[in-house]
């Protein structure tokens, strides 16, 4: 396997942007200090924007955007890790590094599984860049230069809000939208097969009982179901690049899910890099890994086509 070696020679102490959250998450978010996002001149904040309703709950997202820019921004869709059961989107930070390229923000909320089991959590998602795609104009977005990113479940979830594309299994509480793509995804030691997840031995450091059989429930046993909400079920020759981070110790979702992940996307000719973390966990890099890794994410998203042209 052939994974594309990133060594930057950087003295860090210089630099001054945020770089501590955008490739920081972990299956706790919950028990994260909340992060303020400082605002740059220029750009507006919507803050709790509700992006869909299911019943009684409101899907909110923060958005910040630039309203009086000459063209169209690119914007960055985030999501939340958690283990699809805890984590708020108030956890996330960081978002200087991209306010400084001029890319916009959505920081997403989605329903937990106490709340609302599979597919809940792709179906808010899903909505979420729907409800961007359709509200592009409004809030000055690129349609063509939109990316997902998310770490842990949220790099799950990024995947699956990608590789989806037109693929509407899941849009059913926003239905009518067509030509739904993205120009990239980052997946930050996401799960990439649920049903492997749960029924495969990875080795003893690999926890077998995780978060993903509740966010199951009852349809933790149903092979066919656990592939619907798998990435790898999605992957084909058309899917958006995707660059995919993952320490090589991580003891919660294991480092193989990426490398099958990877395997697959290469197999189709889909534009990937695959960043290997030495040693590293599940996130929690020191502060000098995560300054390189946000440097491999922005020089990743300026070399996908769309950023390109």
């Amino acid at each position: 396997m052939n994974k594309i070696p990133y060594i930057f020679a950087f003295v860090f102490g210089f630099m001054i942007f945020d770089f501590t959250a955008i490739a920081q998450e972990s299956e706790s978010s919950s028990a994260q200090t909340y992060k303020p996002v400082v605002i740059p001149t220029g750009f507006k904040a919507n803050i709790d924007e509700v992006y869909t309703m299911v019943g009684d709950w409101k899907g909110r997202l923060d958005l910040y955007f630039q309203p009086s820019a000459t063209q169209p921004t690119p914007i960055i869709i985030n999501i939340h890790g958690g283990g699809w059961k805890n984590g708020v989107k108030e956890t996330q930070g960081g978002f200087s590094t991209f306010f400084k390229e001029g890319y916009s923000v959505a920081n997403v909320e989605y329903r937990m599984s106490p709340q609302a089991k599979a597919p809940a959590a792709v179906e808010d998602v899903r909505c979420a860049l729907i409800y961007l795609i359709n509200n592009a104009q409004k809030f000055n977005i690129d349609v063509n230069r939109i990316v997902v990113m998310g770490g842990s479940a949220g790099g799950h979830l990024a995947l699956m809000t990608g590789l989806l594309a037109n693929n509407s299994i899941f849009d059913g509480n926003c239905p009518g939208t067509k030509n739904i793509k993205v120009a990239a995804i980052i997946d930050k030691y996401g799960c990439s097969d649920v049903w492997a997840k749960m029924y495969t031995n990875y080795g003893p450091s690999v926890r077998k009982n995780y978060n993903g059989k509740e966010w199951l429930g009852d349809k933790q046993n149903d092979e066919k179901f656990a592939k619907s909400v798998s990435p790898v079920s999605y992957v084909n020759k058309n899917s958006p690049p995707v660059l995919i981070i993952h320490g090589n110790a991580d003891s919660s979702i294991a480092y193989n899910q990426s490398e099958v992940l990877y395997k697959l996307l290469k197999e189709k000719d889909v534009q990937t890099t695959f960043i290997t973390v030495e040693g590293g966990g599940h996130g929690k890099f020191t502060k000098e890994k995560n300054a390189e890794l946000n440097l491999a994410i922005l020089n990743f998203i300026k070399n996908v086509p769309s950023f390109k042209e």
